[in-house]
C-alpha cells in the first residue's frame, strides 16, 4: 500500500477576479472555489488519479472536519486523518486573476499538535504501516511537531523497513538527508542550502545519492535533475500556457510515485510525472490535471542522459 502524510494540511480557497490584482483598489471576486491543500494530499489525489490504491494520513482540525472531509471525497482521496480536538484545518486563499501569469497565495499557520496528538498518531503508523509499503511525508510541520518529532517519525519508518519518499524543505529536509531516506525532491534554492561547501551541483548530487536511492530537484519552468544509482537525467518540462502553479511539484512527486508502483522504467516514470506537472499547472485549482492533457505532453517532455 501507498500512504501520504500530510501533517498540516489545508482546505484552500479560490478567488478567482476578471482583473489583475492591484494595491490600493477593490479588486472583486467573481467567483470562490474550494480544494484540497497539502503537499501530501496532492501526492494522494495524483496516485487516485493514476489508479494507484493510497491512504492519506495525518492531522485535521476537528471543527471543520466535515468540509474538510467533504473536499477529501470530492477529490476521492481515501484517509484517515487524525483529528486535532478543539481546532482547525487553516486555509489558504489563492487569487487568481484572468490578467497576470501565477497566483498570490496567503495561508493561515493551522492548528497546534499537543504530544497526545503525536503519541496518537504514531501508534496508528505502527499498527498501519508495513515492511513493503511506500510512504511518502510531505509538507509543512504544524506548530507543536518538533524536528526531534520528525526524527521519530523517520526513524519509526525506518524500523518498519518500509520506502520512505519526502518532499520537506529547510531543516526538515535536512533530517531527510541526514537519515538517509529513499527518495527527496528540493528546489534549486533548497539543494544549494544543502550544499555547504559549494560543490559542483553534478558531483554533490552523485554523493547525494550514495545513501539515497532517487533525487529529484526541480528547476521551475527550467525542468529538473534527476538521480538514480549515480545515473544523471536532465528533465525538460512541456512548454504550456500556465494559470495557477500552486501544487505542480507535488502533482509531479505523486505522479512519480504512481510510475513507480506500476513498475515503469525510469524515463517513462519521468515523462508520467513532468506530463502530469505540467498539465496541473494548466487548470485552475491546486491538484486538478488531465489525463488526456498527459498523454500529448509525455511525447513533449525532453530527457537527457548525461
Amino acid at each position: 500500500m501507498y500512504y501520504t502524510i500530510t501533517l498540516n494540511p489545508a482546505i484552500d480557497r479560490l478567488l478567482f477576479l476578471d482583473q489583475k490584482m492591484e494595491s490600493r483598489k477593490t479588486n472583486r471576486i467573481t467567483n470562490v472555489d474550494y480544494d484540497i491543500g497539502g503537499k501530501g494530499t496532492h501526492g494522494s489525489y495524483a496516485m487516485s488519479k493514476l489508479g494507484v490504491d493510497n491512504v492519506a494520513l495525518g492531522f485535521m482540525g476537528e471543527l471543520n472536519s466535515d468540509a474538510f472531509q467533504q473536499i477529501m471525497d470530492v477529490k476521492g482521496i481515501t484517509n484517515q486523518f487524525t483529528s486535532i480536538q478543539g481546532q482547525k484545518t487553516r486555509e489558504c486563499y489563492i487569487v487568481i486573476d484572468q490578467v497576470s501569469t501565477g497566483t498570490t497565495m496567503l495561508t493561515e499557520k493551522g492548528f497546534k499538535v499537543s504530544k497526545q496528538d503525536i503519541d496518537t498518531f504514531m501508534d496508528q503508523l505502527k499498527k498501519t504501516v508495513k515492511k513493503e509499503d511506500t510512504v511518502l511525508i510531505a509538507g509543512s510541520l504544524p506548530e507543536g511537531f518538533t524536528i526531534n518529532d520528525l526524527k521519530r517519525l523517520v526513524h519509526l519508518l525506518k524500523q518498519i523497513g518500509c520506502f520512505i519518499a519526502c518532499d520537506l524543505s529547510g531543516d526538515a529536509l535536512k533530517v531527510a538527508v541526514d537519515l538517509g531516506v529513499d527518495f527527496i525532491k528540493p528546489n534549486e534554492f533548497e539543494i544549494n542550502d544543502l550544499n555547504e561547501d559549494k560543490e559542483d551541483l553534478i558531483p554533490f548530487l552523485k554523493g547525494l545519492n550514495k545513501t539515497i536511492q532517487y533525487i529529484v530537484v526541480s528547476m521551475g519552468k527550467n525542468g529538473s535533475y534527476f538521480l538514480h544509482n549515480q545515473q544523471v537525467f536532465r528533465v525538460i518540462s512541456p512548454n504550456v500556457h500556465e494559470v495557477n502553479d500552486t501544487g505542480a511539484g507535488d502533482c509531479f512527486v505523486g505522479s512519480f510515485m504512481a510510475g513507480l508502483a506500476k513498475n515503469f522504467d525510469l524515463e517513462e516514470t519521468l515523462r508520467l510525472a513532468s506530463a502530469c506537472a505540467a498539465s496541473k499547472v494548466m487548470h485552475n485549482d491546486s491538484t486538478t490535471f488531465d489525463l488526456d492533457q498527459v498523454e500529448q505532453l509525455k511525447y513533449q517532455v525532453q530527457i537527457q542522459k548525461y
